[in-house]
């Protein structure tokens, strides 16, 4: 008894057609759809101070409009985290757009989230819900499930359970679904999209314009074919199913509410064009407390980009900030914290005046708007006839915009007030874990024997690895992988955390942490602190960490000959 479970959205703003596409491409059972996100809440609360009816992704309305009668004559349930911070206004809302349409749909939704009065200051403050909720409202009949803050995992979880009768406690097989659902998640990230390899996936023939999005074919036991449907583009394989299992992940112990699964016990096999069953997960009880994720406003911030061309780009670089300094040194209200950061993006002897230019970033932040307002946009404009030769900004600094900070926070299970809305309104609270543990890191496994001395040569380390690198909160990871034997004997002994911090010299004076899966071949790098206080703060050059990895595959170091 097979259950099909495809996935839609992998972000608020994701491809629009994918409803559409997932419910005409093949045979499916349940269709979920990933709209949250740690930045999509804080955008979300400011929906919602200034409309208390908000607080939902609008965009699965207007896709569900397109696609809720296709949906019940295929029979396909829909199971997705729009609801955000208002689950009960979207399933009010998605009624009545059945109800204009003439479509007969019972519409349930989960709340308890929402912790935000527990939490004073902060804009929005959710706990990560497991699946079970989403379970009783389909077991009792629904046929669109809503939610607010579960997590990602929980969106595959939830109708497992509901599907094969699973109970709490059945670690395994809640394993294995936790496993399928975070493959899922963000969508064509499983199916070829932002893929390490993607250029030799492309001389190899993969249309990769526009890959499909993933399914999952999931079994009683809790392994499952992670696949997509016929025709659609881009590709299934190891490799890209082991891109998303390190995304976003750390140790072995991947916690959630409803069961801690070991990445580590994660077998991943080719099972044909497309397909790659994941088998042999293993899952322990879930920690006894559930994380909260709360965002609040921090500040204000602007930022102003100076271009500097040609010749001296390091002197001209030293006088704007010296003369900016001085600007804001004598200014009614000073920034309190203020950033430079310069890309030498120039070449030398350019052909065009863009590549003969590097970029000066100043970043300022402050608790007091007018500080990077007018102070900044003041001091910047009344340089442009006094400073270095050629000055120009990519745009004139605006009024600074409010910035955000995420944090996290941990409350015991018990505390969590967990309820599953029915389609008939009955309320069904959902009990917190009876057996949990504590979550700590499992000991680390042997490492295999080092190849053997031979010649090397000085090379990028993306020639034999792979990479895929997210944020979480402050902290970001990077999940690098190999794909063969030879090269992970290689890899665990050459990218230690000495070296990792060699490479992303960011990372020298901050916790690394690395931990090693040996069934996928891979490394996950823990980088705390690198993101300062989140996304929203935008804190570096690219804020969530997305690049981070491509940037560790371009460095170079002595890679042994044999594995070029």
């Amino acid at each position: 008894m097979t259950l099909r479970i495809g996935n839609a959205s992998g972000f608020y703003g994701d491809r629009f057609d994918a409803m559409r596409e997932m419910l005409t491409g093949g045979e499916l059972d349940v269709l979920t759809g990933d709209y949250l996100a740690e930045l999509t809440m804080l955008i979300l609360g400011r929906d919602r101070l200034k409309d208390p009816g908000a607080g939902y992704a609008r965009t699965f309305l207007r896709q569900l409009e397109d696609c809720l009668g296709l949906a019940h004559e295929r029979s396909v349930k829909i199971v997705t985290n729009a609801g955000g911070l208002n689950p009960a206004g979207l399933a009010d809302a998605v009624r009545k757009l059945a109800d204009r349409l003439g479509i007969p749909v019972r519409v349930a939704h989960v709340e308890g989230d929402d912790l935000t009065a527990a939490h004073p200051g902060s804009l929005a403050a959710h706990a990560y819900l497991g699946g079970f909720g989403i379970a009783e409202c389909l077991r009792a009949g629904a046929d669109i499930v809503v939610t607010g803050r579960v997590t990602d995992a929980a969106l595959v979880t939830g109708p497992a359970a509901a599907h094969f009768g699973w109970q709490p406690g059945e670690y395994d097989k809640l394993a294995g679904a936790v496993v399928a659902g975070h493959v899922l998640e963000c969508g064509t990230q499983a199916t070829g999209g932002n893929y390490a390899f993607f250029a030799e996936a492309a001389a190899a023939g993969r249309d990769l314009r526009r890959p499909g999005f993933p399914l999952a074919e999931l079994h009683e036991d809790g392994s499952c074919v992670i696949t997509k449907h016929p025709g659609t583009g881009g590709f299934v394989d190891v490799g890209t199913v082991t891109a998303q299992l390190l995304y976003e992940t750390g140790g072995a112990r991947y916690a959630g509410p409803d069961v801690t699964a070991r990445l580590d016990t994660v077998r991943l096999r080719q099972d044909g064009p497309d397909r790659v069953r994941i088998e042999g997960v293993r899952g322990e009880a879930p920690p006894p407390a559930l994380k909260v994720g709360r965002n609040r406003l921090g500040g204000f911030r602007n930022e102003v980009v100076f271009v500097l061309t040609g010749l001296d780009i390091e002197a001209k670089a030293v006088l704007v900030q010296e003369q900016l300094g001085d600007a804001l040194a004598h200014a009614k209200s000073r920034p309190s914290e203020i950033r430079w950061e310069l890309a030498r993006t120039d070449h030398p002897d350019a052909d065009t005046e863009e590549t003969a230019s590097a970029l000066l970033r100043l970043v300022v932040r402050d608790r007091d708007e007018e500080a990077v307002g007018r102070a900044l946009s003041g001091a910047a404009v009344e340089l442009a006839l006094a400073s270095y030769p050629g000055f120009h900004v990519l745009a004139p600094p605006g009024k600074g915009a409010p910035y955000g900070v995420f944090e996290d926070a941990y409350v015991p299970q018990g505390e969590v007030p967990h309820m599953a809305v029915l389609h008939d309104g009955r309320r069904i609270p959902v009990p917190p874990a009876q057996d949990t543990l504590v979550l700590q890191d499992p000991p680390e496994p042997p490492l295999p024997a080092p190849l053997p001395a031979g010649p090397t040569r000085r090379a990028p380390l993306g020639l034999v690895a792979g990479a895929r690198s997210g944020d979480k909160g402050g902290n970001a990871n990077v999940g690098v992988w190999v794909r063969s034997d030879e090269a992970w004997r290689w890899l665990t002994h050459t990218l230690t955390v000495g070296t990792f911090r060699e490479l992303v010299p960011e990372s020298q004076e901050l916790t690394v942490t690395r931990h090693l899966l040996p069934e996928l071949r891979a490394l996950n790098f823990t980088v705390e602190g690198i993101l300062g206080r989140g996304v929203a703060a935008q804190h570096r050059f690219d804020p969530q960490a997305k690049a981070l990895g491509e940037w560790l595959r371009s460095r170079h170091l002595d890679i042994p000959e044999a594995l070029l």
